[in-house]
């Protein structure tokens, strides 16, 4: 049995199915907003949390969010899983730079006039331009370096 946009219906709960997926990936992904996360890991916590979900629907699921501009993907380099994160209202990070903790996995949008400066040098000694939606700085965080001290 299927639908009128084509959707195979098992006893006519498929498309349900999909839906709560769908909203159980989303509600995920709100809840790690502040951070960046991986299919895998998405995969991961539904399969320690009892409700385990397939791979390719996590996948299906992210790209369909990425279109309507509920989540950003971030690929850093080829070959490596990309990386998702909650973008209220399609939010672009475009005029901003981004620090990620090595430690919690924590994403930091950060507004910097020094790094404006050095993305201006860059450019006029080096003729490269730095995109900063693509551009990560990797560290620890405040919160995680007084843990490590104390």
């Amino acid at each position: 049995m299927s639908s009128k946009d084509g959707t195979f219906l098992h006893g006519g709960n498929m498309a349900e199915y999909k839906t709560k997926q769908r909203e159980m990936i989303l509600d995920y992904m709100i809840k790690n907003k502040d951070i960046h996360v991986t299919a895998e890991m998405i995969i991961n916590y539904f399969r320690l949390h009892g409700t385990p979900i397939g791979k390719s629907t996590v996948y299906r699921n992210l790209d369909r969010l990425v279109e309507e501009n509920a989540v950003r993907k971030f690929t850093i380099e080829d070959g490596v899983s990309a990386c998702y994160q909650y973008a209220p209202d399609g939010s672009r990070c475009m005029e901003h730079y981004h620090f990620k903790c090595s430690e919690c996995g924590r994403l930091f949008h950060v507004q910097c006039d020094f790094m404006n400066e050095i993305c201006e040098h860059v450019y006029k000694e080096h003729k490269f331009v730095i995109d900063s939606s693509k551009t990560v700085f990797y560290g620890i965080c405040e919160e995680c370096r007084k843990n490590l001290e104390g």
